[in-house]
């Protein structure tokens, strides 16, 4: 929707401004130049005629530039950008399998989105500058000063209809509008490729291996088994008087009286 409004507000635009020339002499007056031009303005070949205020003779001119080289990369980025998320959409819906399989599908669509962006904002970019020179180009003012009836002060020369550029300034909104939308869409269709899971499967991962070679160090629980000399009943032995061993064991003390 975002592109379709992109480049339907700039290749669908047409626009004129209205001119009045008033000469010393009345009979070679014209109250009413109309001058129109439309997409892709090419305004070198908006021609039209001016009286010279010189008798009946009339001059031909012509607007000023050629600006269709950027509001053409517009409306062609916006239309491409346009078919993309027509048969992105019947993918998701009707081929997602296919979309998975081997991860290819996301890993192209990862890189059309990271390259639709970046086209959206050159194309905005050059567009909006190529805007402003179209104002420039139409503005009445400026259309005045080609005429040479004007040029004389016994001539009054007036703008009577500035163009409404109204729509080509939504075109420009539109352009930086679906560049933030691509942009941010980088994010989602980056999380499609696996990339994003295979990073987080990573740490935990290595922080399995580091507990595994931890448990299986020195610090075992099985060094302090049954065979420490303090774990075993009878352990506390003692040599008597006439060299014999003797225990303080689970023998109890009617074993000891009778040893003494």
């Amino acid at each position: 929707l975002f592109a379709i409004f992109a480049f339907a507000t700039c290749g669908g635009y047409s626009g004129g401004l209205r001119l009045s020339v008033d000469c010393a002499n009345k009979s070679e007056s014209d109250l009413s130049i109309d001058i129109a031009f439309a997409y892709p303005f090419r305004l070198h070949q908006v021609n039209f005629d001016a009286p010279t205020c010189e008798g009946k003779r009339r001059e031909k001119l012509s607007l000023i530039g050629d600006f269709s080289s950027s509001a053409e990369f517009f409306v062609t980025i916006a239309v491409f950008a346009f078919l993309y998320s027509l048969a992105a959409t019947v993918v998701y819906i009707f081929f997602q399998n296919k979309y998975r399989e081997n991860n290819r599908g996301p890993l192209i669509d990862f890189i059309v989105t990271v390259v639709f962006s970046f086209l959206w904002l050159v194309s905005s970019s050059a567009w909006a500058k190529g805007l402003s020179d179209v104002k420039i180009a139409t503005d009445p003012d400026e259309v005045l000063l080609l005429m040479s009836a004007c040029k004389q002060q016994s001539n009054k020369c007036l703008p009577v209809r500035s163009p409404v550029m109204s729509s080509l300034n939504t075109s420009v909104v539109f352009g930086f509008l679906n560049f933030i939308l691509w942009a941010g869409n980088i994010w989602f269709v980056f999380k499609e490729t696996g990339w994003h899971s295979s990073g987080q499967r990573h740490a935990p991962d290595t922080m399995e291996k580091q507990s595994s070679s931890y448990n299986q160090g020195g610090y075992n629980q099985d060094s302090y088994g049954p065979a420490g000399g303090y774990n075993q009943p009878g352990s506390y032995g003692q040599v008597g008087e006439y060299g014999q061993s003797q225990s303080y064991g689970q023998s109890g003390p009617t074993s000891f009286a009778n040893q003494i």
